[in-house]
């Protein structure tokens, strides 16, 4: 079955209806009123799914799928040129340029911590550039993936773009088969599996990870707006966002007053009790429930703690007194649990980053400059902010993705269009002048060669 789906698609492909600007423009125009239209639905599907609140529904899934949408409709026609680029000496006389052209047909697996957004974001691009598209959302948020399926299925004939529903069995079946291009977004454990299956063709693939990401708050840091800033990027969605501050490194002769001041924002935004909070939502399953669960415990609780197992609810938690060496620190944790480790001095918070694997993002609170260089320029991460939390991320301006073991590429705007195209470049002669000097015989030419190549 998936088969003739994919053989349906490649055949529309060579069609060429694709290539066409219109095209490309009308499809993420129907795209963008029928977000407009499901918004209803799309709500309720995310409540279902993590009882998330209207409110983040839109503005961390819907507001992001659209903005990446205009992005695109603004400034497709300037993507879709061809660019002159300068040619080497050793070419003259001739015109260089680059091309772009779609890949073919990509297949875009989807995570479930933003069901809706983690699917359609990549779906953008790949429309941009020209693909057709075998999407799989993920399993584990039915209710979305369901919307998405109406969403696709109303809007697009299934030679063009389409929807396959289902599990581990659909996945695999789906990585069997010779796509052009495929997009991923998920944990290190199926990337691999993933990247695995698209090297036996081939195939081009780009991953989209995860990793423990840091947050450093230094001794110069503000403590009320780092505090406020951190609590929202660490336990918006429940702590599932793949680019949420896994840990913090506080500095030792501040972390008392953050720790006071991590607090009162929870209260603020969440209450006594977040169980009762309408903006609080769940965690995906009772299998994650129960991994996460065993994580609470640990070190010092100095928030939070309270689980409830016919809900799949945990509190907005926050440790202390936690070492490198606690399990809590082994993986990325993809929940409301927050550890607090401490520093004195930053050279020392760097090298302990440096000797983990390279996070997808990383987050510093500090007013002093030279400092905020330093992280920047000797940490190796995906992306990251200094003085806030998440917000590169919302930015089609700025390319998301990560490097080593939180990922392969970069999206968002531009790269998005760019991830799912391949630049071709092409140098184009004349006929009237050809230069002698690079054909045989070779003798007494390398004297001049080299004079040549040196201008």
């Amino acid at each position: 079955m998936f088969a003739e789906v994919l053989a349906a698609q490649k055949l529309f492909f060579q069609s060429r209806s694709t290539l066409d600007l219109r095209f490309r423009l009308d499809q993420l125009k129907k795209l963008y009123k029928a977000l407009e239209i499901s918004e209803a639905a799309i709500f309720d599907a995310l409540r279902l799914d993590f009882k998330k609140s209207a409110f983040e529904s839109y503005g961390t899934e819907i507001a992001q799928v659209k903005g990446e949408i205009k992005y695109l409709l603004k400034n497709l026609p300037r993507l879709m040129k061809p660019v002159r680029v300068k040619s080497g000496v050793a070419s003259w006389p001739a015109k260089s340029y680059v091309y772009v052209e779609p890949y073919g047909v990509s297949l875009i697996i989807g995570p479930w911590n933003y069901p809706l957004m983690l699917v359609l974001m990549p779906l953008v691009g790949a429309m941009a550039a020209g693909n057709c598209v075998i999407l799989k959302p993920s399993e584990l948020a039915p209710h979305t993936a369901a919307v998405i399926n109406k969403i696709v299925s109303e809007l697009y004939d299934q030679s063009y773009i389409t929807v396959v529903e289902g599990g581990a069995e659909e996945t695999q079946s789906l990585l069997s088969l010779q796509f052009d291009h495929i997009f991923f977004t998920g944990s290190v454990k199926v990337g691999k599996i993933v990247y695995e299956a698209a090297a036996k063709n081939l195939t081009p693939c780009i991953l989209e990870l995860g990793g423990k990401s840091p947050c450093i708050v230094d001794e110069k840091a503000d403590i009320e707006i780092s505090a406020r800033r951190i609590v929202w990027g660490k336990f918006v969605n429940a702590g599932q966002t793949c680019v949420a501050p896994d840990y913090l490194l506080v500095h030792k002769s501040i972390k008392r007053q953050l720790l006071a001041c991590l607090n009162k924002y929870l209260v603020d935004f969440y209450g006594n009790d977040a169980q009762k909070s309408p903006d609080f939502p769940r965690i995906i399953n009772e299998k994650n429930y129960r991994r996460l669960k065993e994580l609470v415990h640990q070190g010092q609780l100095a928030a939070g703690g309270k689980c409830d197992d016919d809900t799949l609810f945990i509190a907005p938690t926050i440790l202390n007194n936690i070492s490198w060496d606690d399990p809590v620190m082994e993986d990325e944790i993809f929940g409301p649990i927050l550890p607090v480790l401490e520093f004195d001095e930053l050279d020392k918070a760097i090298v302990a980053i440096r000797n983990r694997p390279r996070p997808l993002a990383l987050y510093y609170f500090g007013s002093e400059k030279k400092k905020q260089q330093k992280v920047i320029s000797e940490l190796s991460y995906g992306g990251g902010c200094i003085n806030d939390t998440l917000l590169h991320f919302g930015s089609p301006n700025v390319p998301v993705g990560g490097v080593g073991q939180s990922g392969i590429g970069k999206y968002h705007g531009k790269d998005s269009f760019a991830v799912f195209s391949n630049r071709k470049g092409i140098v184009q002669k004349g006929t009237r002048i050809d230069v002698s000097l690079r054909y045989p015989p070779y003798e007494g030419k390398l004297n001049f060669l080299k004079w040549i190549l040196k201008l």
